[in-house]
């Protein structure tokens, strides 16, 4: 099976390069390619059926070409149109074309011949195409997304950047599912790519994996295989001084529940002690609901430094229900002069985004400032949307970042942390340029609180000694899967009391083996 590794369209490119030098044939790679779109889409049609093949002028149209032969070979009813004149086209998809013995409609009747058919390959345009989708192709695209018909399409859907995962213009081919081949891309997983491509399959079709030894890429669909072999599995003689003891820093009376679902979040993945640290006002609050979990009275910045004055608790979390503002900064500044791991989320992010004037440095340097002073401290930011623009998006570092895998990892290395950046196809990236791309969450998870728990999962896993990449990892992808035990109707609390279930498989599974 092929792994996780992501390869942007140029990696790819240089993967295929890579392949032919080791002795491999271009047209070798094709055949192949082709041979194993045809096997996919003989899986998505019964026997004999009229199998619609799209085709355009380069090496996509190409493999459209081998699989039109492979189908009509097997008995299927293939009708082929191609964008271009087959005089026209060159290389390895001249070959291909020279190779089919059947018709070809011209690029002005592709919409008409989509109408009688019950599958339809889409073969137009590859992951490297740099422009939206125009003239016949366009008149073809629109009239396939208006039919429900099955699609399947080759490498990516037509009009949709294999990096970004983002339309090329108003319009790109909606797959009912997508074949892609070596490794998948980006745009397979972020948003809206993954929705237009459908369930992506990947065909091995001859590149050696050795191709990757050099090519070296940075990013990977998040999973076990990444974070799997760094996540702490007590020891037989362990005890919950062994296990880390998290702090998670509560709001104030009125909204002290965000604080402690994260403190059960930090609780239930393995922290062996969490303390919820309560400004006065708020312990009786606080008290009529934990049990487990230990409660700490402070007041103010000298009074975190206090509870964080033993070095026993060794990871912190700032943010939920913490409220905006300079209070709550100054709390980040003083968790900050610790070696303890830190995460920030929420209100945390939000107060150094305050009080700014227009032509003064950004609020927000002070905070890459304080991190930079211990590059050795773990620290993991966890924005969503709405809070990496408030932080990141004046920066001239991340201007002309238009993917956000691109702007997750500009993020991360301008502020010298791990970076969460939330949502359906959730980002984390680390400053040295390590990336992984979430796949696993449920529309469902997206409630109040859910965020608040994420984040106390990254900080029970910070406490337990896990690298601060592999941590936020594992934390996001676990998260994903206690959303879809769970399933419709979920709420933040289910998250916390489903993860038993979740880490249960984990231990009856042997550690991963790596990328």
């Amino acid at each position: 099976m092929p792994g996780s590794e992501l390869l942007t369209t140029e990696e790819m490119s240089r993967a295929d390069e890579l392949a032919v030098a080791a002795g491999v044939p271009s047209v070798t790679l094709m055949e192949n390619a082709g041979r194993a779109v045809a096997a996919e889409a003989m899986r998505m049609a019964p026997a004999g059926a009229r199998i619609a093949v799209l085709c355009g002028p380069g090496n996509n149209g190409g493999d459209g070409f081998v699989a039109a032969r492979h189908l009509a070979m097997a008995g299927y009813d293939v009708r082929l149109g191609c964008l271009a004149p087959l005089t026209s086209l060159n290389g390895d998809a001249a070959v291909m074309a020279e190779r089919w013995h059947g018709a070809c409609e011209p690029s002005d009747k592709l919409a008409h011949m989509i109408s009688s058919c019950d599958l339809v390959i889409d073969a137009l345009f590859g992951a490297g195409l740099k422009r939206p989708l125009e003239n016949d192709a366009a008149t073809a695209v629109e009239h396939l997304n208006a039919l429900d018909k099955p699609v399947l399409a080759i490498d990516v859907s037509s009009g949709l950047d294999g990096n970004t995962g983002a339309p090329l213009g108003p319009l790109a081919v909606r797959a009912t599912r997508t074949i892609t081949f070596f490794r998948r891309k980006p745009g397979h997983l972020l948003m809206p790519g993954r929705g237009l491509c459908g369930d992506v399959v990947v065909a091995d079709i001859g590149i050696p994996q050795k191709v990757l030894n050099e090519i070296m890429p940075r990013a990977s669909a998040n999973g076990p295989g990444l974070w799997g072999n760094s996540f702490p599995r007590p020891p037989a003689d362990g005890h919950k001084y062994t296990r880390g003891h998290a702090v998670v820093v509560s709001g104030p009376a009125h909204a002290t529940g965000a604080a402690r679902l994260a403190a059960r979040g930090a609780l239930r993945i393995g922290a062996g002690l969490v303390t919820v640290a309560s400004p006065t006002d708020a312990v009786a609050a606080n008290a009529a609901h934990l049990t487990a979990i230990l409660l700490q009275p402070f007041e103010g910045a000298r009074g975190l430094a206090g509870v964080l004055d033993d070095a026993r608790k060794n990871a912190v979390l700032i943010g939920p229900g913490a409220g905006v503002g300079i209070a709550t900064r100054l709390l980040v500044q003083v968790a900050l002069e610790y070696d303890t791991a830190t995460v920030l989320d929420a209100d945390a992010l939000t107060s150094f985004t305050i009080d700014q004037d227009d032509d003064e440095e950004p609020v927000v340097r002070q905070l890459f400032d304080l991190i930079a002073e211990n590059p050795a401290r773990p620290v993991v930011l966890t924005p969503h949307e709405g809070e990496f623009k408030r932080v990141f998006g004046g920066l001239p570092e991340l201007a002309g970042q238009v993917s956000k895998l691109d702007r997750t990892r500009a993020a991360a290395k301008v502020a010298g942390a791990v970076i969460i950046l939330k949502g359906a196809d959730t980002v984390i990236a680390a400053p040295d340029g390590r990336a992984a791309i979430n796949e696993n969450a449920p529309r469902w998870l997206a409630t109040a609180g859910s965020g608040d728990v994420l984040a106390g999962f990254v900080t029970g896993l910070l406490a337990q000694g896990m690298p601060a990449f592999e941590a936020a990892c594992a934390a996001v992808s676990l998260h994903g899967d206690c959303g879809n035990r769970v399933g419709p109707g979920l709420i933040a609390e289910d998250l916390t009391e489903i993860l038993p279930r979740v880490l249960s498989g984990m231990e009856q599974t042997p550690p991963a083996s790596g990328r």
